[in-house]
């Protein structure tokens, strides 16, 4: 609790919010600040423990999560999204409080003891307007592989924090998380992700940032899709990093990256009918179309890009949606590595809306 606090105090002195400094030398203030701020991190503490144990507010701000997982040094780096109604809030500041416990694999003893978070920190938030659409937090956490439980909290606060606040909205989740462990030095990929943009940037963001910055990838940022269904005037943009390919001599590396498409058929149509080197619809889908592969390797990544070094292969495609007839899709995407011969396959499901 002590370590929350100061974060709390160290966060409200950085934006100018906390007594001190010669504007605010009384010291009688700057302890009246502090105890706010304690107040502020046991209120925290007390909903996500409440949440833990079932009793969270059931009328309560309704926050709604989605993660992925991306490979981190070390462990394993998790970016969240969560969305809600912020026309729920009287004030546009809030405290996002993040806690991550490890939690034993089915098999194992209770630990005698229980054991400090594997994360907890707090971020303190400034909502910007969204339009009429629900507002969006993204934050992440790294975190060695294994279970974990995650419990998050988001209360607002006012400007000042020793300023009283007649109602404080507030809302609670808990997720239970499987972490993959991406260092094992076999062909992996993190999560695939629905994007509506990748946008270069000048310079990497510094890796202190990065949890609040969870969605940077070297020079690159991903703006992650609010949902799964798209219009037919937009492009389906798909995003994921691949990790650990087959390095040779030389630093020879060689990846190939396939996309198929499927619709889901109202007729429940037999399996057959895709490309004869590629994957076949499932039972109930049809076959749509391909996208030309991709290759990754250094005559196109550059001679100075060294997988060894833990820098990903950032892939992804982009489709456009116009000649999609409205229905539900799934995009298989097949990953090999042409040097270990070694591959591995996901899906992504989206519908197209007319």
């Amino acid at each position: 609790m002590a370590v929350i606090v100061f974060a709390l105090v160290a966060v409200f002195q950085a934006l100018g919010l906390a007594a001190g400094g010669a504007a605010q030398a009384d010291r009688r203030a700057q302890t009246r600040t502090e105890q706010a701020l304690r107040r502020e991190g046991d209120a925290l503490v007390a909903l996500a423990d409440a949440a833990l144990a079932g009793r969270a507010d059931p009328a309560g701000l309704a926050l709604d999560w989605r993660n992925d997982f991306f490979k981190a040094q070390p462990g394993t780096f998790v970016p969240f999204t969560l969305t809600f109604d912020e026309t729920a809030l009287a004030s546009r500041r809030v405290l996002l409080y993040v806690r991550a416990e490890r939690q034993p694999a089915p098999t194992a003893e209770k630990p005698r003891r229980t054991l400090p978070p594997a994360y907890e920190t707090i971020f303190p938030v400034r909502l910007d307007r969204t339009l009429g659409r629900p507002a969006r937090i993204m934050r992440g956490f790294a975190v060695p592989p294994g279970r974990y439980r995650v419990v998050v909290v988001l209360r607002e606060t006012p400007d000042n924090p020793e300023e009283p606040m007649a109602r404080r909205t507030s809302g609670a989740l808990v997720r239970e998380l499987d972490v993959p462990d991406f260092w094992t030095r076999e062909l992996a990929i993190s999560t695939v992700m629905l994007a509506d943009r990748v946008e270069p940037l000048s310079a990497p963001v510094p890796t202190d940032e990065l949890d609040e910055h969870p969605y940077v990838v070297g020079a690159n940022r991903i703006h992650p899709a609010r949902g799964t269904s798209f219009p037919r005037n937009r492009e389906l943009v798909v995003v994921f990093l691949v990790y650990n390919p087959f390095v040779g001599i030389d630093k020879h590396f060689d990846v190939q990256v396939d996309y198929h498409l499927f619709r889901k058929d109202p007729g429940g149509a037999p399996p057959g009918g895709g490309p004869p080197d590629g994957p076949g619809p499932r039972r109930g889908e049809r076959y749509v179309t391909r996208t030309n592969p991709q290759r990754f390797n250094p005559a196109m990544m550059g001679a100075g890009f060294d997988p060894l070094s833990g820098t990903p292969v950032l892939a992804g495609q982009g489709i456009l949606l116009a000649a999609f007839e409205p229905g539900d899709y799934r995009l298989e995407i097949t990953v090999t590595d042409l040097l270990s011969r070694k591959s591995l396959s996901r899906d992504v499901a989206f519908t197209v809306v007319g």
